[in-house]
C-alpha cells in the first residue's frame, strides 16, 4: 500500500516562494506577529495551499530556517579545533536576530508534542550533528582528550546558546561565540 497524498502535487516554485515569504515576513515583524495570511499574500498563493503542506506557521518557519541554516552556518574545516569552533560558533551566534523566532519555535514545541519531535529531529539534532562533525574531526586529529565527553561539550555549547536566547541576560554575539569556543577547546583537552 502506498502513502500517497490526494490533490495536486506540491509545486517546488510555490514551496520556495512560501519559505522566502516567511523569512521576509520575519525580517519585518517578529514571530508573534507572523501570520499565514501575511506569508500567503507575500508568496502570491492562497493560505489553503500553505495549510495543505504545513499544519502551522511554526512548521513553515522551521522549514524556512532549516534551508537558511544550511546556507548560512556551514561546517567549517579550518584545520584545528580552535579555528573550527571559532568559525562555527561565531556564525551561529551571528544569527542572534532570529531570537524571537527561535523562542517562538521553542514555545510552540513545548505546547505541541508533534511539532516538538519535528523541531528536535530536524533542527536541534541537525545543529548538534554539525557540531559533532567538528568535534569528531578534532578527536581524529588528537586535539580532544580520549576521555572527553563529546555529548557534554555539545550540551555546553548549545546550553549557552539557548540559555542566553531564552533569558536574554547576557549578550549572544560574536565575542560570546569566541569566548565559548575557547572554553570548549580548554574543556576538550
Amino acid at each position: 500500500m502506498t502513502d500517497r497524498r490526494l490533490g495536486r502535487p506540491r509545486s517546488e516554485a510555490t514551496r520556495k516562494a512560501i519559505l522566502v515569504a516567511a523569512l521576509e515576513e520575519l525580517d519585518e515583524r517578529d514571530y508573534a506577529a507572523l501570520t499565514i495570511d501575511g506569508i500567503a499574500r507575500r508568496a502570491g498563493c492562497g493560505k489553503q495551499t500553505i495549510y495543505r503542506w504545513w499544519p502551522s506557521k511554526a512548521d513553515v518557519v522551521l522549514e524556512a530556517l532549516l534551508e537558511r541554516a544550511d546556507t548560512t552556518i556551514a561546517i567549517p574545516d579550518e584545520g584545528s579545533l580552535s579555528d573550527d569552533l571559532l568559525a562555527f560558533l561565531t556564525a551561529t551566534f551571528r544569527q542572534r536576530g532570529q531570537r524571537p523566532t527561535l523562542i517562538g519555535l521553542m514555545a510552540h514545541a513545548l505546547l505541541d508534542p508533534v511539532f516538538a519531535t519535528e523541531f528536535k529531529e530536524k533542527f536541534l539534532f541537525k545543529r548538534r550533528a554539525a557540531l559533532r562533525v567538528i568535534l569528531d574531526r578534532a578527536a581524529a586529529r588528537g586535539e580532544i582528550a580520549a576521555d572527553a565527553d563529546i555529548e557534554l561539550l555539545m550540551d555546553v555549547a548549545y546550553g549557552v546558546l539557548w540559555y542566553r536566547l531564552l533569558l536574554d541576560h547576557a549578550p549572544l554575539d560574536e565575542p560570546a561565540g569566541s569566548r565559548l569556543a575557547k572554553l570548549l577547546v580548554r574543556a576538550a583537552r
